[in-house]
C-alpha cells in the first residue's frame, strides 16, 4: 500500500486524487492532507477519509478545527505546507497546489526521500534544473500528472528515449479557441471559465483560454523528459481524445487516448509501472467521437505560447518572472480589474523588461517572483485599478 500526503485536498485534482484512492483502498492511503481556506470542503473531505495531519492556511482555522477533531494534528501558513512535504512515514508526495506556492514542498518532499506524483506545472516552470538536481542527488522519482505530460509518460514506456524524434502536445484552444482578437477584448471572466472539455480549476482554465498554460506545459516536457525546446509541438486538437503523443526515428507516432478526466492520469502516476482497473469510467467511445481534427495553433492569436518558448530556451529568472507576472494578471482579471487581453500584455511586458539573472538556487526564484508580481500588479493598477 502507498501512502500519500495530498496538497491542494480541495481542489479539482485533489478532489479527483481522493476519489482514486477511495476507488482503490487496498493500494492507497492517505497520511494526511492539505487545504487554503476552503474549510467547508475539508470538513466533507474528513468525512471519507481518515488522516493525522492536516495544513490549512489561517492560524484560527487550524485553532478552531483542532478542538472539532481532537485526533488531527492541524498546521497552518505557507510553512506548514513545506512541513508537511518533510514529514516521515508516507511515499508519495501529491503536489495539486496551483501556483509558485508549489515549489517549496516539492523540492522538501524530494529532499526528505519522497517521490513526488506531481499536478503543480509552476513547480517545473520556474524551477525545473533545481528541481531535477534534487531528483539526481536524492535519488527519488518525479510522475507527471498533467494530462499531456502522463500522455508522453505513456507512450515513451517500453522505448529507449535515444529514438525519440519529437514530442507533441496536443491543445484543445481553450474557452476562446473559435474567437478572433477583436472578438477577445470584451469577454467576460464567465465566459473564459466555461471550458469545453475540462473541469478544471478557475486559474488554470484562464491560463487555458490564452494558452498560457500549454506554454507553461512546453515547458514542463522540457524538464520532464530532457527535450529540447525544438522537439516539442504543440497541436490545436478540439476534441481533448489524444493527450498527447511520441513520435518516433523511424517515423512512427504512439499516441495516448483517452476520455476528458483527470482521474486517468492520476492514477497512472499512483500505480505506475502498473495499471489498475478503472471501476467507475467513463470510458472512451471512438465510434461515437467519430471525427478527430488537429491544425497548428496560430502563434499571433496565442502569444503568450510564443513567450514560453523563447523564456524556456533563455532560462535564468525569465520563466519565473513568467510565471509571477501570470498568476496577478490571471488573478486580477478574475476579480474584473482588468480585460481579458490585458494578461497577454502584463506578462509579455514583464518578461521584455526584467533585466535577465542567473538562478542557482530557490532564494533566486524568489527574488524573481518578487519582481513579476510587483511588476505585474503596477501595470495591473494603471490598466484598471
Amino acid at each position: 500500500m502507498k501512502r500519500l500526503v495530498l496538497l491542494g485536498a480541495s481542489g479539482s485534482i485533489g478532489l479527483q486524487t481522493i476519489d482514486v484512492v477511495l476507488s482503490h483502498p487496498d493500494e492507497y492511503s492517505l497520511r494526511a492532507l492539505g487545504v487554503g481556506n476552503n474549510i467547508d470542503a475539508l470538513r466533507k473531505i474528513l468525512e471519507k477519509v481518515s488522516v493525522d495531519t492536516v495544513s490549512v492556511s489561517k492560524a484560527e482555522d487550524a485553532e478552531k478545527l483542532a478542538k472539532e477533531y481532537p485526533a488531527i494534528r492541524f498546521l497552518s501558513g505557507e510553512e506548514a505546507l513545506v512541513e508537511m512535504a518533510r514529514l516521515d512515514g508516507y511515499d508519495v508526495l501529491v503536489n495539486a497546489l496551483v501556483g509558485f506556492a508549489g515549489f517549496r514542498p516539492t523540492v522538501a518532499a524530494i529532499e526528505s526521500g519522497h517521490d513526488v506524483a506531481l499536478a503543480n506545472k509552476e513547480t517545473l516552470v520556474v524551477g525545473g534544473e533545481i528541481v531535477y538536481e534534487a531528483l539526481r542527488r536524492c535519488g527519488r522519482k518525479l510522475y507527471p500528472i498533467d494530462s499531456e505530460h502522463s500522455a508522453i509518460f505513456q507512450a515513451l514506456q517500453g522505448n529507449d528515449p535515444a529514438s525519440v524524434r519529437k514530442l507533441i502536445i496536443t491543445a484543445s484552444g481553450g474557452s476562446f479557441r473559435n474567437l478572433t482578437r477583436e472578438q477577445l477584448k470584451d469577454v467576460t471572466v464567465e465566459q473564459a471559465l466555461a471550458h469545453p472539455n475540462w473541469n478544471m480549476g478557475a486559474k488554470i482554465t484562464i491560463d487555458s483560454a490564452d494558452m498560457m498554460n500549454k506554454g507553461f506545459e512546453v515547458i514542463e516536457a522540457h524538464w520532464l523528459f530532457d527535450m529540447d525546446y525544438d522537439r516539442i509541438e504543440v497541436v490545436m486538437h478540439d476534441e481533448s481524445v489524444i493527450h498527447s503523443m511520441v513520435e518516433y526515428c523511424d517515423g512512427s507516432i504512439i499516441a495516448q487516448m483517452g476520455t476528458a478526466d483527470m482521474r486517468l492520469p492520476i492514477q497512472y502516476a499512483l500505480s505506475w509501472p502498473q495499471r489498475l482497473e478503472r471501476k467507475d469510467g467513463p470510458f472512451l467511445d471512438l465510434a461515437a467521437i467519430g471525427t478527430l481534427h488537429f491544425r497548428k495553433p496560430d502563434v499571433r492569436r496565442f502569444p503568450l505560447l510564443s513567450l514560453a518558448y523563447e523564456a524556456g530556451r533563455k532560462g535564468g529568472n525569465l520563466t519565473a518572472v513568467m510565471n509571477a507576472a501570470n498568476e496577478a494578471a490571471n488573478l486580477a482579471f478574475r476579480q474584473k480589474r482588468i480585460p481579458f487581453t490585458a494578461i497577454e500584455d502584463i506578462v509579455i511586458t514583464a518578461v521584455n523588461k526584467v533585466p535577465f539573472e542567473k538562478v542557482t538556487c530557490a532564494e533566486d526564484l524568489i527574488r524573481a517572483d518578487a519582481w513579476g508580481r510587483d511588476f505585474a500588479e503596477d501595470m495591473i493598477r494603471r490598466i484598471g485599478g
